[in-house]
């Protein structure tokens, strides 16, 4: 990625190795979301001598004593500086067998000697990192979630309007292939698609069905902003597994920040488990680069574009649920249907997309109102909150 542009998540992580008191930085986000780029940015901005290294590398890696010498050469790099402290990057973590048990260890020796390391680790599947945080490291770190990129970054960025947004989704690194769709598409597809679903994934969790998994992905993407039965999502797949496959596989492409299955907004948790899926991208670029379809064919597809614009907007909401901003989920009560619910506290919010021309008349929103008493219904589209304003505003604007 050659863009120069500064993430705002990068001034957060900056302030918080800047305090006295450590804890192990965990930048959590999907691949290519810029997290390596946003580590190196930070340790220039904290003036710390740094060591970065990644297990990426295979040549470098041996075993559990890979990290040891690493954080060796970090812990020279503090005893040598002016102010005793230093900062260690770990990219690719999740790589090195019981790699949680092993900082652990190192940090602890660290407290006990009050040596100043100060440590961020990297990693693109971000349930396992948090897997491993959470089982070895509980009150040693703090996690920093980096989201794919918004509307708004990648307009400050590269300069792009709503059109390329809504079609070539949000990865940087596939910024500079636009003006060769063919490439771009390559790209997505090899460089993000394939490593996201052969190696992020099959990291997180046992799969027995891995083409099963490749064909919930391109099937799942296909539908997204679809409410789907899993029955009826069996019913598209060659090899057909069985639901509790299914919906597990779907978690797990969730959890490496690629495709979701939003829950259907109840009063009842366990309902909501039960309920269909409505699928959901967390990026558009993984609906346009598999669809086949050009730029321009796209947007004289009126349901074509409508489908790719509902997308982009549950996008937007995906990623802010995904870093804890607020809870997602759809409602739908026989013919009426609500596209996206947002939930924070007892605050709700009731969201209906429309590319097209707006009707005069929401039944489905009329009867979410009366059913939930919402703090707010909002129309985004033609007749309501344009497209283009609502990518531009935080999820929390939303709330207030």
């Amino acid at each position: 990625m050659d863009t120069q542009f500064i993430r705002p998540q990068a001034a957060e992580l900056v302030r918080r190795l800047k305090e006295p008191r450590r804890f192990i930085q965990s930048i959590s986000g999907a691949r290519q979301v810029g997290k390596t780029t946003l580590a190196m940015q930070v340790a220039e901005r904290s003036k710390l001598p740094g060591h970065f290294a990644s297990a990426d590398e295979p040549t470098l890696r041996a075993g559990d004593g890979w990290i040891a010498s690493q954080w060796e050469e970090a812990r020279r790099l503090a005893g040598a500086a002016r102010n005793k402290s230093a900062l260690l990057i770990l990219d690719e973590v999740q790589k090195i067998p019981r790699w949680s048990e092993t900082v652990k260890g190192l940090w602890d020796e660290d407290t006990r000697a009050r040596r100043k390391v100060k440590v961020v680790l990297l990693g693109s599947a971000p349930l396992l990192i948090g897997r491993g945080l959470t089982e070895s490291l509980a009150g040693r770190f703090e996690t920093l979630h980096l989201p794919h990129w918004s509307f708004t970054e990648m307009r400050q960025a590269f300069g792009w309007d709503l059109k390329r947004y809504l079609f070539y989704g949000a990865y940087p690194g596939a910024a500079p292939f636009i003006r060769q769709p063919e490439r771009w598409s390559r790209y997505i597809k090899d460089s993000l698609i394939e490593t996201t679903v052969s190696r992020d994934v099959l990291l997180l969790s046992r799969v027995d069905k891995p083409a099963l998994l490749r064909q919930l992905f391109e099937i799942g993407c296909a539908y997204s902003g679809q409410i789907l039965s899993y029955r009826k999502l069996a019913g598209q797949l060659n090899d057909q597994g069985n639901i509790t496959t299914l919906a597990h596989y779907l978690d797990l492409l969730a959890g490496a920040g690629a495709l979701a299955g939003l829950q259907k907004y109840t009063g009842s948790a366990v309902a909501r488990r039960r309920s269909m899926p409505k699928i959901q991208v967390f990026n558009t670029a993984l609906i346009t680069a598999q669809s086949g379809m050009t730029m321009r064919e796209v947007f004289a597809d009126r349901p074509a574009l409508g489908r790719l614009t509902e997308s982009a907007v549950g996008a937007h909401l995906l990623n802010a649920a995904a870093g804890g901003e607020c809870e997602l989920f759809y409602w739908r009560h026989h013919n009426h249907e609500v596209d996206f619910v947002l939930r924070k506290g007892k605050k709700l919010v009731a969201i209906e997309v429309k590319s097209g021309k707006a009707p005069g008349v929401f039944p489905g929103m009329e009867a979410f109102a009366k059913k939930f008493k919402p703090t707010r219904v909002l129309l985004v589209g033609k007749g309501g909150v344009s497209v283009e304003t609502f990518l531009s505003a935080s999820v929390a604007r939303w709330f207030r």
